[in-house]
């Protein structure tokens, strides 16, 4: 029990908050990094000259960087998410396209001279079809 002592309640509670503190840090930065090398506005000695100071003075570079380009960081991700957003709309649309009530009382007739469906189910399609 000696070892308890040793490290007491409000240095284990510093500890936490340090270490969740560094790894908000990382996640900041990451996404920074992620920012400067995806950007289409910038040239490649731009994105250097950032990554070069945000490596070199960490802390301050990151911050200067999130100040500096807050607004286009907003844009280039409300873009990229519309972007997504529009491309699974389109993905959803052509998959769950419905067939013209036409079609589908063509499908049943083509069903029923191949002697798929009987004559009522066919009835019972084209009412299904025709009510919609």
């Amino acid at each position: 029990m000696t070892v308890l002592a040793d490290y007491p309640f409000l240095e284990v509670m510093w500890s936490m908050v340090i270490f969740f503190a560094f790894v908000i840090w990382l996640w900041i930065l990451f996404t920074v990094l992620a920012d400067i090398l995806r950007r289409h506005d910038a040239s490649g000695w731009v994105k250097v000259a950032w990554i070069v100071f945000v490596v070199v003075l960490p802390y301050l570079g990151v911050f200067v960087y999130l100040i500096a380009e807050h607004q286009g960081m907003t844009e280039r991700a409300i873009r990229k998410q519309q972007e997504s957003q529009a491309k699974a709309d389109d993905y959803v649309r052509s998959v769950a396209a419905q067939a013209s009530p036409a079609d589908q009382v063509a499908k049943a007739k083509e069903l029923l001279d191949h002697g798929a469906i009987t004559e009522a189910e066919f009835a019972q399609m084209k009412q299904q079809a025709l009510a919609r």
